[in-house]
């Protein structure tokens, strides 16, 4: 007998229910053929818990794309982050405004969500030190004098290729409102393709 229990037996089940029936499976089963031969009761609670775990929360949470092919500039996201995330919505188009996105309201879900990223690799060429280099002169033609320094230090860097660039500000900016960032509450989780 195999011991097997489907996602949707853990999720309408408590975790106690849902091991006692495995606990009871296990006894019956004396095979040794079984996919779960040779590990522990353990173990094998442990696998199917994540895996209920995992299917609840993509049940749960609302999944958005953005297309990273059409990522060409920082411009280009806040129009992606436009069309995706908070379609017919006005936000400021800047990285606090978007932000502000991440922390829910504004059309996005304020119990979280996924955003699926795909083709990030061609949004991180694009947003590489060029693209930086060209953000960080616009931040220094309208930025207040306090923090023309610490721009022009970040430009001088960019120009030698060192530092991060607008992709990691983005990426950064995410790592805040995921697990084990700062506001973590917000519950938003960024998978690259």
């Amino acid at each position: 007998m195999t011991v097997r229990v489907s996602h949707t037996d853990c999720t309408a089940l408590s975790i106690k229910s849902c091991t006692g029936r495995l606990r009871s499976r296990s006894r019956n089963s004396r095979s040794n053929d079984t996919p779960h031969a040779g590990k522990s009761f353990r173990q094998i609670t442990t696998a199917l818990w994540n895996q209920a775990l995992s299917s609840m929360v993509r049940l749960m949470t609302k999944e958005y794309i953005l297309d990273g092919s059409k990522i060409t500039s920082l411009e280009a996201f806040y129009d992606q982050v436009s069309e995706v995330l908070i379609p017919d919505t006005y936000w400021g188009n800047n990285l606090d405004a978007f932000n502000d996105i991440l922390r829910g309201g504004f059309g996005t879900p304020e119990e979280g969500f996924v955003l699926r990223w795909t083709h990030s690799e061609v949004s991180r060429k694009n947003l590489s030190h060029l693209e930086t280099i060209r953000q960080l002169e616009k931040l220094l033609e309208s930025c207040h004098p306090s923090g023309e320094a610490r721009f022009r230090n970040d430009l001088i860097r960019a120009r030698q290729g060192q530092g991060s660039t607008v992709f990691d500000w983005l990426i950064e900016i995410f790592r805040i409102h995921g697990a084990w960032g700062d506001e973590a509450q917000h519950h938003v989780r960024l998978v690259l393709e």
